[in-house]
C-alpha cells in the first residue's frame, strides 16, 4: 500500500520559524548535526564523519564533495517520513546549503516528535469462566469405549 507523499514541515530557508533551531546551527552546527544524529536513532558522533571526510578523501586523491553523514540523514529521514524529493535535489542541499540542511532536519524532527499519537493496542484483559468439560475419551478393547466426565 503506497502512502501519499508529504513536503517538508518548514522550507530549506525558513530558519525564522524556529529562532533556537536556527541560532543552534549558526552557533555550533556540529553539535546540530550530532543532535540530529541523535535524534532520529543513529549514532551522535556520526556527523563528525562529515568534518573529516573530505580531507581524508582528498588526501587519497578522491574528490569529495556530498557530505556523507548529512546526505545520509537527508535521505533517510525523507525516506521515513515520506517526503517528496529526490537524491539528487538531497545531494545539492547537502553540498551548497549544509548548515540549512541540518536545521531543516531539526525542525523536521522536532514537530514530527509534537504530532506523535500513541494508540495502546493491546486488549483489555479478559478471564474466562470455566464451564462444562468435555468428556475424555480414553480407548479400550476393540469395540468399547470408555468415557470420563
Amino acid at each position: 500500500m503506497a502512502y501519499p507523499l508529504t513536503t517538508w514541515n518548514t522550507g530549506l530557508f525558513d530558519c525564522f520559524d524556529d529562532v533556537k533551531s536556527c541560532c543552534y546551527g549558526f552557533w555550533c552546527c556540529p553539535c546540530l548535526a550530532c543532535t540530529v544524529s541523535g535524534k532520529f536513532g543513529e549514532n551522535r558522533c556520526l556527523p563528525l564523519c562529515d568534518l573529516c571526510s573530505p580531507a581524508i578523501t582528498a588526501a587519497c586523491g578522491i574528490p569529495l564533495c556530498a557530505p556523507p553523514a548529512a546526505l545520509a540523514l537527508r535521505v533517510g529521514i525523507r525516506h521515513k517520513y515520506g517526503i517528496q524529493g529526490s537524491l539528487c535535489k538531497d545531494i545539492a542541499t547537502s553540498c551548497f546549503c549544509m548548515w540549512c540542511s541540518w536545521c531543516q532536519m531539526h525542525r523536521e524532527l522536532k514537530n514530527r516528535k509534537k504530532n506523535v499519537t500513541v494508540v495502546n493496542m493491546q486488549p483489555a484483559p479478559v478471564m474466562m469462566a470455566p464451564g462444562p468439560t468435555a468428556p475424555v475419551i480414553f480407548g479400550g478393547p476393540p469395540g468399547v469405549v470408555v468415557a470420563s466426565y
